[in-house]
């Protein structure tokens, strides 16, 4: 009789731990809901890091593309620059006369390219590069997309505010910093003042007779995909009056 209670007593603790174990750990049991929101949260993590890898994770990305090519393009008009301001400075006196042999002539394309290689300033080029990589390339990249983002339809309202902003916006800056820029390297920050009072001023009502038609025709007539070479055509040119200005 004691072992056949003992037995039923047994059998009792046992179906309600079974039973217990069923609520609590079966599926949809609060060990099953806690391991599928533990699973969730490692999916939208990874989700999360993905996305963030996709967009260069939320950090500022350099753009090398823009620096480069505005670097380049520095460069390029300092170069022209310095060229030009050589060859007014040794420009030959008289006319050589048309009977000369050939051999003369050689020579004197010789002499001719010597000097305008010899003699650059490679600091002031490494000056305006540097400039144009660091500086123009970058701070005007994202220049650009703000305007891009805040006017994005093409309308004629957006396009007169984007070559508006431009000019009151971009093109001060531009001279003040490349003003500051020269100076720093060369340890005249204190003939910084005298600088921006002497060319700051007529640098910026140059630009403006400048970069007016050109931003309209880049915005207006040139197509989408040509405008980053209209631009930078006129950039060489913009470059080398820069130069000009800043090394008087």
């Amino acid at each position: 009789m004691a072992n056949l209670i003992l037995a039923f007593l047994l059998s009792g603790i046992s179906g309600k731990h079974l039973a217990s174990i069923r609520v609590s750990g079966g599926n949809g049991g609060l060990w099953g809901w806690k391991w599928e929101h533990q699973r969730r949260r490692i999916k939208q993590s990874k989700a999360s890091k993905s996305s963030d890898s996709a967009t260069g994770g939320g950090g500022y990305r350099f753009p090398l593309k823009q620096a480069v090519t505005a670097g380049a393009l520095a460069l390029t008009g300092d170069t022209v620059a310095q060229v030009t301001d050589r060859w007014k400075k040794n420009k030959p006196s008289k006319q050589h006369s048309f009977d000369q042999d050939a051999s003369q002539n050689s020579n004197d394309n010789q002499d001719f390219i010597g000097t305008f290689l010899s003699g650059h300033d490679w600091l002031r080029a490494l000056r305006m590069t540097s400039y144009g990589f660091l500086l123009y390339g970058p701070g005007s990249y994202a220049w650009y997309q703000c305007l891009d983002h805040c006017l994005p339809k093409q309308t004629v309202k957006n396009l007169m505010l984007k070559v508006l902003l431009n000019q009151v916006v971009l093109g001060p800056s531009v001279i003040a910093v490349i003003f500051a820029w020269n100076n720093l390297w060369q340890g005249k920050l204190s003939q910084l003042p005298e600088k921006y009072q002497r060319d700051a001023l007529p640098t910026l009502l140059y630009g403006f007779r400048f970069w007016i038609p050109v931003s309209l025709l880049n915005f207006w007539v040139v197509p989408i995909q040509a405008r980053v070479a209209f631009m930078s055509t006129g950039s060489i040119f913009w470059n080398f009056c820069l130069s000009s200005t800043m090394n008087k």
